[in-house]
């Protein structure tokens, strides 16, 4: 940014994310950025993709009394890739390393401990994917503290609101760019918090990422913590809450099945979907291709209206029962959240192919939005990094989301009975 001329003495403020479930565990922290490489006590920290702390999991549950108990204090049941339970493995295998580590960040806290030039405290949003933190205290859980490694808490230090500023940048970001002494650093938190944000979502708003993999994201007051999905304090507003719900059976899952039904063209299974009415006649499909994250399940399952198991469904129908199937999925988990209907934004790829668009909004009973956003988790901490006003006062001049569709008479009838029998599938 500095090669191309920008003036960084005009940021009034800088706030960030980081990939979420990431830690950098380190001895001390260099005031030198140029030191940086001798501070780690692991150079080579675990990432996100890392499953190998099964046995970590089962004794967390276990201490605090099972996987919904932990699920009710931490917002999460116990999850080898996070980091707590990431932390207690290190303290096994390398007990050295541990316990010359003075700090443990997360990569959104460290990055901000760089502008700051000292330890910058985790946020509580991007904190509630640890299992370690009690997201309704807003502290750490002291029993989950302890099933996971000794003199934890001083190694991660405290926890601040999303909203925080933590102070202002470093001499050593003002002496090299430019930067003026009075640009303040606001709390970094993880990717998916800052995606929340930079799509704008509100309290009663759903958004849907319909990618690879499908992704819900939910702003609640009330949340009802369970073994599936993840609840997270909300970056914009400390009195809310974030739920997040994964789903692995994504595009992929969409795309064969219009390869096998519709000859490979959207514009088929789109056809398809008008051709066919809402509820499928009483038509059910659960088509998990590979090992679903939410529930944990797999295998492709086809039921008849009158409950009854069948080997296949005609083209039509199947494209149908495949669309609703996934969107009645997402609706059962966000109402086991506590999500209560408003309307609906949709990002992704699927979110252009208005049919979709139509189902989804048919399934939920509730009119849905379409919103054009890249890199929302950046453009999201952006938005936080306006510390002087509201969230909804820095997003007055941000552009409206667009209605797509609404759903159609009587949708809510028929998806209630539809759901009133996915639920037990």
């Amino acid at each position: 940014m500095r090669n191309t001329g920008f003036d960084f003495s005009r940021v009034k403020a800088i706030s960030g994310s980081g990939q979420v479930l990431l830690a950098c565990i380190y001895y001390y922290l260099c005031i030198s950025i140029c030191s940086l490489t001798e501070c780690f006590a692991v150079r080579d920290s675990p990432v996100w993709m890392d499953s190998s702390t099964s046995d970590q999991c089962q004794c967390l549950e276990t201490a605090v009394g099972g996987a919904q108990r932990l699920a009710d204090i931490t917002g999460s049941r116990a999850y080898e890739r996070f980091t707590g339970n990431q932390i207690a493995k290190i303290y096994h295998s390398k007990p050295k390393e541990f316990s010359e580590t003075e700090r443990i960040s997360l990569i959104s806290s460290f990055a901000s401990s760089l502008f700051l030039g000292d330890y910058a405290p985790i946020d509580y949003s991007d904190g509630s994917g640890m299992n370690l933190m009690d997201i309704f205290e807003k502290q750490w859980s002291r029993v989950c503290l302890d099933a996971a490694a000794p003199q934890l808490a001083e190694r991660l230090g405290d926890l601040t609101p999303s909203t925080a500023v933590l102070g202002c940048v470093s001499l050593y970001y003002t002496e090299r760019y430019g930067f003026a002494e009075s640009c303040n650093v606001v709390a970094f938190t993880g990717d998916n918090p800052g995606s929340l944000a930079g799509m704008r979502l509100q309290e009663g708003d759903l958004a849907v990422s319909l990618g690879t993999s499908d992704t819900v994201f939910l702003w609640i007051r009330g949340p009802r913590p369970s073994v599936e999905g993840h609840i997270f304090c909300n970056p914009v507003d400390c009195s809310a809450y974030m739920a997040l719900i994964c789903f692995k059976n994504g595009s992929f899952t969409r795309e064969r099945i219009r390869d096998e039904c519709a000859g490979g063209s959207w514009e088929c299974f789109s056809s398809a979907l008008r051709a066919t009415p809402m509820g499928n006649n009483g038509h059910l499909g659960v088509y998990f291709d590979v090992m679903e994250i939410t529930p944990h399940f797999a295998g492709v399952h086809r039921f008849n209206a009158e409950g009854q198991r069948v080997a296949s469904f005609e083209h039509e129908m199947e494209i149908r029962a495949l669309i609703e199937g996934q969107f009645l999925a997402k609706r059962v988990h966000a109402e086991k959240l506590g999500y209560k209907i408003s309307e609906l934004l949709a990002t992704g790829g699927a979110s252009s192919n208005k049919d979709i668009l139509q189902v989804l909004s048919d399934v939920f009973s509730a009119p849905v939005y379409i919103i054009d956003v890249t890199n929302s988790a950046c453009l999201g901490c952006a938005y936080r990094a306006v510390h002087g006003a509201s969230f909804t006062e820095t997003l007055r001049n941000a552009p409206e989301p667009q209605l797509a569709v609404r759903p159609a008479p009587g949708a809510q009838e028929v998806q209630i009975h539809n759901i009133t029998i996915h639920i037990p599938l």
